[in-house]
């Protein structure tokens, strides 16, 4: 299937909404902690229902769910996934890492996505037989097939205590060429263009997830998580380049196991 539409209006829809989003440096900012001690501000929730608004006059018979609470059941076998400022700390602190992301899923499966990030004004795309793209411009990963080469991206280190897994993670680390950690949805898609070759995200959304995931695929990278499938709601991801998926299974996954 062909989602050119899709994509135009995706794109659309994200840009304008972060153009919205980028004011509230201006007027303020009012943060709050969600129950999951997540920030939340009034850009995030005015962010997502002027993007849930637009895609309902886009693609009415479509489901939406969204970051902030939005919910709308699909009469069409697919759903809009919407995370109105992914990296809200970022955005708050006034850094350049957060961005907008809006995925859809088409039978259950993630099928096409945009991931925008205005402050470092760029905008990825992707779709299943479309490719994987960045500013009009085609993205492919790596070719590095040496760990002592490859470049290693590990978010949410700030929750080490909670990982079954947290006495290897430094001797993990330690076999790359280098470290970097730029906040989640950047960090994918380094690897999705070739910039790093390995993301370790302990715990993610479906709306965290479902752009990035199409994205990276489509730029010939590998997505799973610490079960070993391929599900976007499984609270984790790990991703890779082909070399690098089997050392990455060996190390995280425990099929049928919660980390």
């Amino acid at each position: 299937m062909n989602f050119e539409r899709e994509l135009a209006v995706a794109r659309r829809i994200v840009t304008r909404s972060a153009d919205l989003s980028m004011r509230h440096f201006e007027a303020g900012i009012q943060m709050e902690d969600k129950s999951d001690d997540s920030p939340v501000t009034n850009a995030d929730r005015e962010a997502e229902a002027f993007i849930a608004a637009s895609l309902e006059e886009a693609f009415p018979d479509d489901g939406q769910m969204g970051e902030e609470g939005v919910a709308k059941p699909s009469r069409s076998g697919r759903t809009w996934i919407i995370d109105p400022i992914d990296g809200t700390r970022d955005f708050i602190r006034g850094n350049a890492q957060w961005g907008v992301l809006l995925g859809l899923e088409a039978d259950g499966k993630p099928a096409a996505g945009v991931a925008h990030f205005p402050v470092m004004a760029k905008t990825y795309m992707g779709s299943i037989g479309g490719g994987a793209w960045c500013n009009d411009r085609r993205i492919q990963v790596s070719t590095v097939d040496r760990l002592d080469r490859a470049v290693l991206c590990f978010n949410g280190m700030q929750n080490n205590k909670k990982w079954a897994y947290r006495d290897i993670v430094l001797d993990f680390m330690s076999k790359f060429w280098c470290m970097r950690s730029m906040s989640g949805s950047p960090d994918i898609m380094m690897v999705a263009s070739g910039q790093a070759d390995v993301w370790v995200e302990p715990s993610a959304r479906a709306w965290d997830l479902c752009p990035m995931k199409v994205i990276v695929e489509e730029a010939g990278g590998r997505f799973f998580n610490f079960e070993g499938t391929d599900s976007i709601y499984a609270g984790n991801a790990l991703v890779c380049t082909p070399p690098f998926e089997q050392f990455l299974r060996d190390t995280f996954v425990t099929p049928g196991a919660a980390k």
